[in-house]
């Protein structure tokens, strides 16, 4: 059988390009070398080199996170290029990627998400009138962005003011959320057509965090993922119909990630992934790894359903 050629994307020039690389690292040593060609590509300083190999391209993996990776951006170049790649296109990409867009989506289509309300650089903070509303605490974070890059937990009215400074120097629309304690879970989602969510993963980062933030993310021995996830059946089961239905909802394909507050029997969706980490640690090889699925395998599965999502490639087999 003849091997594929496979272009792995990572790197890039988002604030996540740290994680970027880290994933592309992971990827390129569980890819089975008897199936496929690797050559690797950072989209900072190769876009000129993916151009030129388009021809002799198969499929790109493209392990990204943040603007110009996870927005609809590489894959609207990818998609000019006639090379399949994984995942989401440039509609659902972008769409995910906007947390206010995203949101209205889910109010939509009945999907639960915390309250919120959308500040942006030319608005005037009414601190009273964001509290009178959401309460306190509040999450302040980018509306586009991810890895909690630029997120604080506002306390008092007095934090309000220095949150919205932070994240406005990451992203000129900010969203402004209620803070929901509860259980922090996240549910991946696989498939084109057909969808499976794989088992749902309990998040609990070390108490010195307020959240889910980037040091608790990837810093080893911060943060336990429990999987599966200590909640009945029931819970279980209403979690990973939310993370489905997100994931319509959004107009993805092939896999993606919902993160989600469980509490007092209720859940609440607080945003999709569309290219969620890619380590052999990351939550969704972990969720994958609980039903069965090694990591090497996932990936095969995922080239497969980005093939079969690009019928009108001449490069699809």
């Amino acid at each position: 059988m003849k091997k594929l050629n496979i272009a792995l994307l990572s790197g890039g020039r988002s604030s996540e390009r740290d994680v970027s690389l880290k994933g592309g690292d992971q990827v390129f040593a569980a890819l089975d070398k008897d199936k496929y060609h690797v050559v690797r590509y950072d989209p900072k300083t190769d876009l000129g080199r993916i151009m030129a190999d388009a021809p002799g391209i198969d499929m790109a993996l493209i392990i990204l996170h943040g603007p110009y990776g996870e927005d609809g951006t590489i894959q609207g170049f990818l998609d000019l290029l006639d090379i399949p790649y994984q995942g989401a296109g440039v509609l659902g990409s972008a769409l995910a990627m906007n947390k206010v867009i995203s949101k209205e989506i889910y109010r939509q289509n009945g999907i639960p998400t915390p309250p919120y309300r959308v500040l942006r650089q030319t608005d005037l903070l009414d601190v009273d009138a964001c509290t009178g509303e959401l309460g306190l605490p509040i999450v302040v974070k980018p509306a586009a962005g991810g890895s909690s890059i630029g997120m604080t937990l506002a306390r008092t009215k007095m934090d309000l003011g220095a949150a919205v400074n932070k994240a406005f120097s990451h992203d000129p629309t900010l969203i402004l959320e209620t803070y929901m304690k509860g259980v922090e879970i996240t549910v991946g989602v696989m498939g084109n057509e057909k969808l499976s969510a794989l088992p749902v993963i309990e998040i609990v980062p070390d108490g010195k965090y307020d959240f889910f933030e980037y040091e608790a993310k990837y810093k080893q021995g911060e943060t336990r993922e429990i999987c599966p996830a200590r909640i009945d059946d029931h819970l279980t089961e209403k979690a990973q119909n939310l993370a489905k239905k997100a994931h319509l909802a959004l107009n993805l394909r092939g896999y993606s990630r919902s993160d989600m507050i469980c509490r007092d029997g209720e859940i609440f969706v607080l945003e999709t992934n569309t290219i969620p980490g890619m380590t052999e640690t990351s939550l969704l090889p972990l969720a994958a790894k609980t039903a069965g699925i090694s990591f090497s395998r996932l990936l095969d599965l995922l080239i497969e359903l980005g093939l079969k999502t690009h019928p009108e490639s001449k490069k699809t087999v």
